[in-house]
């Protein structure tokens, strides 16, 4: 299976601190640099650390590279939307996510970079975020319109960057309130689109996912709202797209029938993550988790616009559910976040896990982590958009790509909900489904070949022209 040249990642949000912290590693990466740290000395690029997708396999740890056909990354055209017009490299250094002498380096490159407007609805978001959302999408009142504007402009952003690999669209943007709205099939989303009714809550993430899936894109909720739904996994299916009599899909512009996936909910990528193999650990020692008591502080803009109670209702919905599939009925799991500004990105949390053990007498584990949340969550965009491209080339099922994405996300949805929680679990998950994805692909080329080989045998084909069929594989 041959890799592209070029993966496309688009970002909502892209001014923000996941967003500029995401760039400028690319950055890094693709010129080598090399810059002072303060923990680590001199260090230089290309450092793909967290990102399982580019790091080749060592001493029983977790690396990808090499063993399957993934994409580089250090090649990816990057860009996306924001509903702030600050320069990109303003917004690095602003953000003091990055060292400063990395941040120097790219920051004239960065704040040459273009933006793209945001949709955007201020009822979807806190009170915090309205007074800076200056750089939106002007003059478009109905759904139909700001979806084909979205189109629009992936369309141009694949075909200047000359992406020739999957282009992945990722909710980086800040948490929406949940929407009023639940849709069971494509028909009801797309008819909602269509009729643009005043009462229809219809969120800018929505949008953005519908227009993904009309491009033939990838969309990852790496937010807490409400953004999957029935009908919106029914609307990246293939054979739904591929609909061509008496369908809505006709009142839309040239829809795309390639594979794509919607991935979600919220990126699992420091304390949750650590809590799901914690309490695995736990759970495998043959104690019952009865209390999780956890709290976290940080002071970036996505926690400013969690002051919002509308907005920190979505957050917490995640939050707490991330251990339903295990059905501890009885486990009492508390979270706590705080908005501190001073701390800027670096995410402070704490957690403490109280099970019973041998004739119930306590078990107490006491966990603190430090580290900024960017740095922790941009690997797990980086590696949604290879996993996409990857998945998207073998043409795979939506369900073995939601299963073994799952370990990204706090709330696996669509096809990958009632996944185990366990960390362990979710990575068994995707080393299945690889192999099977590889496996399967081995075994079609095989009778691939069979059949050519019949084929100019019986005098159908010549050589030359099976041979031609053989290079487009």
């Amino acid at each position: 299976m041959t890799t592209p040249e070029k993966i496309g990642i688009l970002v909502v949000g892209l001014g923000g601190n996941n967003g500029v912290t995401m760039v400028a590693g690319f950055l890094a990466n693709n010129q080598k640099l090399e810059w002072e740290t303060g923990a680590a000395g001199r260090v230089s690029a290309p450092n793909w650390n967290g990102c399982i997708t580019q790091l080749p396999p060592k001493g029983g740890g977790v690396g990808f590279q090499g063993r399957y056909p993934l994409a580089n990354a250090t090649n990816a055209a990057i860009g996306g939307w924001d509903i702030r017009s600050t320069p990109l490299g303003d917004a690095l250094y602003n953000s003091r996510v990055l060292d400063y002498d990395l941040v120097r380096q790219v920051r004239e490159e960065m704040n040459s970079m273009d933006i793209m407007k945001g949709v955007y609805d201020a009822s979807f978001l806190g009170e915090s975020q309205h007074e800076t959302a200056k750089h939106i999408v002007t003059g478009l009142d109905s759904f139909f319109d700001k979806v084909e504007h979205i189109r629009k402009d992936i369309r141009g952003f694949i075909a200047s960057h000359k992406v020739d690999g999957a282009t992945t669209v990722i909710w980086s943007a800040s948490v929406e309130r949940p929407a009023e709205v639940q849709f069971e099939t494509a028909d009801e989303l797309l008819q909602s689109i269509l009729d643009n009714k005043s009462d229809c809550d219809m969120s800018p993430s929505i949008m953005y996912a519908v227009a993904s899936a009309l491009e033939g894109c990838s969309f990852v909720n790496g937010g807490s709202q409400n953004t999957l739904s029935p009908g919106m996994s029914e609307l990246y299916e293939v054979a739904y797209r591929s609909k061509t009599e008496g369908a809505l899909l006709s009142k839309f512009s040239s829809v795309s029938s390639k594979p794509a996936y919607v991935l979600g909910t919220d990126f699992k990528a420091g304390q949750t993550k650590f809590k799901t193999a914690a309490v695995e650990y736990i759970r495998a020692l043959g104690l019952t988790p009865r209390v999780i008591a956890s709290s976290n502080h940080l002071g970036n803009n996505d926690m400013l616009n969690l002051t919002s109670k509308k907005t920190v209702e979505a957050k917490m919905r995640v939050k707490k559910n991330i251990f339903e599939p295990w059905q501890e009925e009885e486990l009492d799991h508390q979270v706590r976040v705080m908005y501190t500004p001073m701390m800027l990105d670096e995410k402070r949390d704490v957690v403490e896990y109280t099970s019973l053990g041998f004739l119930s007498c306590p078990h107490t584990m006491l966990t603190y982590t430090r580290c900024m949340d960017s740095v922790l969550c941009v690997p797990l965009m980086v590696d949604a958009a290879v996993w996409c491209d990857f998945f998207c080339r073998y043409n795979s099922s939506s369900s073995t790509v939601a299963r073994a994405t799952a370990y990204l996300f706090k709330i696996p949805e669509g096809g990958a909900k009632g996944v185990d929680p366990g960390f362990q679990r979710q990575m068994n998950e995707l080393e299945s489904a690889l192999a099977a994805t590889v496996k399967g692909s081995d075994k079609n080329n095989k009778d691939l070949l069979a059949i050519l080989k019949q084929g100019v045998a019986s005098g159908i084909i010549t050589q030359e022209q099976a041979d031609s069929l053989k290079a487009i594989q």
